[in-house]
């Protein structure tokens, strides 16, 4: 044979050996489906006990997989969220990204570009980044990905590329078509009401309005893990299941209890994934990015603030599994438009949860928490206590004075110091911080909170200057899918 034949022909083998290599490592990486409800909170879902919600998907994920007791947003407001989720970072470090209809910088670290550029085929559905705008950041297209129904990215993929989806839903955000739930079957009798509420009719009724949307984003994502099945790419395929922060109601959505910054959290890598556990330790939406990026294999960035959750997911422990995790930070700035005109102020505050206790500094006491009762900025404000969607609960409560005591802690100015036993008060509605026999606890956990505030660069806690109340409110550049409802 020719010298330079064989020569030509061993290069071949050797070129053609390099290629099926590196196919072979890009289909070793796991496939990422990331399933973000909007206005989903804690504890509505089967797997958490709740016995009039049916979640038959969500409970699946959970029984496949790990069930996270105590997973919490970064703040309870859709677009500093968001963010959150995509740089692995704390709100407050995002600049314009901290408040709602806010931009992301492109000079953060965004795991979906980094799945991209190591040779993922990235994607979206619905409402994944925002609400806002990302040209002020930098970005020339979306942040998440090119926008396609799940189906169709799955039939236009390429089979020899790991993917990562951003599955998103507007359900259960506001607003609903009243007595929907009632209609489809929930018997409103058996709603559990927390005991900010009173236990009415309308109330009960409302928040069955709410499940009903719970349940359709459920069938939902059964349907695309249906998709990923009949490829026979489930095993491969890391699915994390959860909401973006508490439901739309008073004292839940856009506040730092429980029933704001609490989410459901499942999280199935069949298996690599040790499956029916449940985990107590505390984790953050900052953990989610470093998470994706190190079951990728890809270096973690040194400027998010989360860690991976591989560790724990791929163990034999249930329970408290890293001793560390112990206690979870989180906060908010500016929800919508809604202190006294033409202000661009928002309500700033700051919480640290632990087993036991819940404490909140509230930076501005002397502003409203949701908003101001009347006069409130530009045409966001369309209601009293703009913070706070519209709806039968909230109207309810606003209108009718014998019921003062839950619209106090709904609506009313709060103290500067909020403190929780959550053992003994879960609804955390007694404040103890006055009380002496608790200022020790008190002071414990400020300390702790500060701390981390300020090794993580919140520039409130800092030398960098405290810009949120001066960043603008940004409209989306176009409208997609804008609500995305099944009538």
């Amino acid at each position: 044979m020719n010298k330079h034949v064989l020569i030509g022909s061993v290069l071949g083998f050797m070129t053609m050996a390099a290629v099926q290599d590196a196919v072979a490592v890009e289909l070793s990486k796991p496939n990422i489906l990331f399933c973000l409800a909007d206005d989903w909170g804690w504890p509505h879902a089967g797997a958490y006990g709740d016995k009039v919600i049916k979640t038959p998907t969500f409970d699946r994920l959970a029984k496949e997989g790990v069930l996270f007791e105590h997973a919490f947003v970064s703040s309870p407001s859709c677009s500093p969220c968001r963010n959150s989720i995509l740089t692995g970072q704390q709100f407050y470090r995002l600049g314009p990204g901290a408040n709602l209809r806010g931009t992301l910088e492109v000079e953060d670290p965004n795991f979906m570009v980094l799945l991209r550029d190591a040779g993922y085929q990235i994607g979206h559905w619905r409402k994944a980044w925002g609400p806002g705008d990302y040209g002020p950041g930098g970005y020339t297209e979306h942040p998440c990905g090119p926008e396609s129904e799940f189906d169709a990215f799955m039939k236009g993929r390429d089979p020899n590329k790991p993917f990562c989806f951003w599955f998103g839903t507007s359900d259960p955000h506001r607003p609903y078509a009243e007595g929907s739930g009632a209609k489809s079957g929930i018997d409103i009798n058996k709603i559990h009401v927390p005991t900010f509420y009173p236990n009415t009719k309308d109330v009960r009724s409302d928040i069955a309005d709410y499940y009903f949307e719970v349940q359709r984003w459920d069938t939902d994502v059964g349907r695309a893990i249906k998709l990923i099945e009949e490829v026979g790419e489930l095993d491969n395929t890391i699915i994390v299941m959860t909401g973006d922060h508490g439901m739309p109601f008073p004292r839940c959505k856009a506040n730092l209890y429980d029933w704001g910054i609490r989410v459901p959290l499942a999280i199935r890598w069949g298996g690599k994934t040790n499956p029916d556990r449940r985990i107590t330790d505390f984790v953050s939406f900052t953990d989610i990015a470093p998470t994706f990026l190190d079951a990728a294999g890809i270096q973690v960035p040194t400027e998010m603030t989360g860690s991976s959750l591989l560790p724990i997911m791929n163990g034999e422990a249930e329970g408290r599994v890293d001793k560390e995790r112990n206690f979870m930070v989180f906060g908010r700035e500016r929800h919508v438009l809604c202190q006294k005109s033409p202000s661009l102020e928002g309500y700033p505050s700051r919480g640290i949860r632990t087993d036991q206790w819940l404490l909140i500094l509230n930076l501005k006491p002397d502003r409203w928490p949701n908003g101001v009762p009347f006069g409130g900025t530009s045409r966001y404000c369309k209601s009293s206590f703009s913070d706070v969607d519209p709806g039968p609960t909230k109207s309810f409560i606003t209108g009718n004075p014998e019921y003062k005591k839950f619209y106090d802690l709904c609506f009313a100015k709060r103290p500067a110091v909020e403190l929780y036993d959550c053992k003994n008060d879960p609804d955390q509605v007694k404040n103890l911080a006055k009380d002496p026999a608790y200022s020790t606890m008190a002071n414990q956990l400020k300390e702790q909170l500060l701390n981390y505030l300020e090794s993580t660069g919140d520039p409130r806690f800092t030398d960098e200057p405290v810009q949120f109340d001066d960043y603008p409110h940004l409209k989306p550049p176009h409208v997609v899918n804008k609500r995305n409802k099944k009538k």
